[in-house]
């Protein structure tokens, strides 16, 4: 059975790139066609356009998340693939998402930028069931609960488009595609472990105050998104951007517009929080 570490950008599933080696190591970008957040190196453009193989504007989540990648394909000394078919414009579409946005139960976001890339790059290139490593860390047995009680007979089963019938239209199977396996918890690896690993190995640069996921997620709460907007104002002006009186990501009453003007009472860092404040894919 082939292995698969899947990448979020994280500490923690780069960890495991970096000391669970696999057949395949993945990474799905989050990409934008808007040029007001477009990344500020052209030359780094260039190399991620030549591997997704479709031209990289710039990215909803921090810029440092390309640099991580860029550094720990060097430091683990193999090939990871990236995978981008859709911007993040591409999936506001009505066609996609009707008259609604990504939000806490309608996630298209994750499965059309995150899920279904991994899964047809998985029916392409391995076609078998594999097994893929996730970074839930030792402590986050619950999120491994909540995924694993979807499982059937321990395996996960998905469509992907296998053809076209006659008239046009997709074709598609079932496929019991792979398996989760998940190391950090396996090995009683927490939080504090990653974080002294990376510290003592600086060649992939986390700077201070990044996260992985997209600057405007959902998932945070608004003190965290209004410190987003103050770091990333560009960005977070794309999530507000997206609102209108009949769409929002969280609720009529918790606008992105009003988000951003938020000012709070004391200025706060990016360690004042914790990663239950930072949300998360789920992936």
């Amino acid at each position: 059975m082939k292995t698969v570490n899947s990448l979020s950008g994280g500490k923690s599933s780069s960890y495991i790139a970096a000391n669970y080696p696999a057949d395949y190591n993945v990474f799905s970008l989050v990409r934008t066609s808007d040029k007001s957040c477009i990344f500020p190196d052209k030359k780094i453009r260039q190399i991620v356009s030549d591997k997704i193989g479709v031209e990289f504007i710039g990215t909803l989540e921090q810029d440092n998340i390309i640099q991580i990648m860029l550094d720990l394909e060097q430091f683990i000394g193999k090939e990871i693939i990236w995978l981008s078919p859709l911007t993040f414009d591409d999936v506001l579409n009505e066609k996609l998402m009707g008259k609604l946005l990504p939000n806490h139960m309608h996630r298209q976001c994750t499965h059309y930028l995150k899920f279904v890339p991994i899964l047809n790059w998985w029916y392409k290139a391995i076609g078998n069931t594999c097994d893929m490593r996730i970074g839930f860390r030792y402590g986050e047995e619950k999120r491994k609960l909540r995924i694993d009680e979807k499982l059937k007979g321990g395996f996960q089963f998905d469509k992907v488009v296998v053809g076209k019938h006659k008239n046009g239209r997709n074709k598609w199977e079932e496929k019991k595609w792979r398996k989760l396996s998940y190391p950090l918890i396996d090995n009683m690896i927490k939080s504090i472990d990653i974080d002294n690993f990376w510290k003592n190995n600086k060649q992939v640069r986390f700077k201070e105050g990044y996260y992985n996921n997209c600057v405007g997620c959902f998932h945070r709460n608004a003190l965290f998104l209004n410190k987003m907007a103050q770091e990333h104002k560009n960005k977070m002006e794309w999530f507000a951007n997206q609102e209108n009186e009949k769409k929002y990501w969280i609720s009529k009453k918790k606008l992105y517009r009003d988000i951003i003007k938020y000012q709070p009472q004391m200025e706060l860092k990016f360690s004042d929080f914790n990663e239950c404040d930072s949300g998360y894919c789920g992936l």
